[in-house]
């Protein structure tokens, strides 16, 4: 645990937090924020900056309570859709450096609005460059993770 981060201290009951899930390896809390009515936040119960920096096997069980969790709020407040969404750095709008994966139930016209597609396309050409350099680096990417 790392007392300078405020997921850490909800996963040790230090802060309080609305939690509606905990499990052996995760935690799952309502923001104090929220971007719609059951928007909640699924972080593993270790202390992990992001989504690169997390093992597989932890990885695994997020996602199981990511799931778990998304289909509760699904039941609670049969939203119209929902976003699963987890960011890294400073330029995707991460503001705890704690892996975080938001549940976001979603109904038209909700406060968030429309996140894609962007306005505009990008022309066939960039794309198809942008698959091949990806394509290239998922055989050269390091064993331990894929």
């Amino acid at each position: 645990m790392r007392l300078h981060c405020p997921f850490c201290r909800i996963v040790a009951g230090r802060e309080p937090a609305r939690v509606v899930h905990r499990t052996a390896r995760t935690t799952a809390f309502l923001p104090l924020r929220p971007a719609t009515p059951g928007h909640t936040l699924v972080v593993p119960n270790t202390h992990v900056p992001d989504f690169f920096a997390v093992e597989p096997a932890l990885a695994a069980t997020l996602t199981r309570a990511v799931l778990e969790v998304a289909t509760a709020v699904r039941a609670a407040l049969d939203p119209a859709g929902m976003n699963i969404v987890s960011s890294a750095g400073k330029a995707a709008s991460q503001s705890v450096y704690h892996l975080h994966t938001h549940v976001v139930p979603r109904w038209a016209a909700d406060r968030m609005g429309a996140i894609w597609p962007p306005p505009e396309e990008t022309d066939d050409r960039t794309q198809d460059e942008i698959a091949e350099r990806i394509r290239a680096a998922t055989l050269t990417a390091p064993p331990t993770s894929r």
